[in-house]
């Protein structure tokens, strides 16, 4: 065995052993997450991310900017994008340039929903992940940006808001 293909071969296993811990975990987090929503609030996670990425946009998203930021079909989010409408939390309008396209805003109502579900959501993640040293969330964190920079991927990497 050559010593390139022993490289690669430790650094496939590594890349693997990383992969399943990263998946473990967020999927045990994740599946908390969603159960909390889901039962003291009444949604899904991922109603919760089109909030959350409306409440970052100060003049609404597209449907293809939604889609494209949180990573799901176009046939996914239009769904979820009309039953946050029949609920009263987002507006969709059609865009004046293009009247195919439909820009997405939360309403007053969106905004105050999305506000108590982000107390709740900073909360619980305080609550799952409190045990854990600053300096280690600090560390895992920087790593994680560094990994978004090894991993060859097309996505950006997620920015905290400051």
């Amino acid at each position: 065995m050559s010593v390139q293909t022993l490289e690669t071969e430790i650094n496939s296993k590594s890349a693997l052993r990383l992969w399943l811990r990263l998946y473990r975990s967020v999927s045990l987090i994740e599946r908390e997450v969603r159960s909390r929503f889901s039962r003291e609030f009444g949604v899904s996670l991922s109603r919760f991310d089109i909030l959350s990425a409306l409440d970052r946009s100060e003049n609404g998203l597209t449907m293809g900017e939604i889609s494209q930021g949180l990573l799901v079909s176009n046939g996914n989010v239009t769904g979820l994008i009309s039953r946050l409408v029949d609920d009263g939390l987002v507006v969709r309008e059609a865009q004046i340039d293009d009247r195919r396209s439909f820009c997405v805003q939360l309403t007053q109502q969106g905004r105050s929903a999305f506000a108590d579900m982000a107390t709740a959501h900073e909360s619980w993640l305080a609550e799952i992940l409190g045990d854990m040293p600053a300096e280690t969330a600090t560390a895992l964190s920087a790593n994680m940006d560094d990994l978004m920079q090894y991993a060859r991927l097309d996505a950006e990497p997620l920015r905290d808001k400051d």
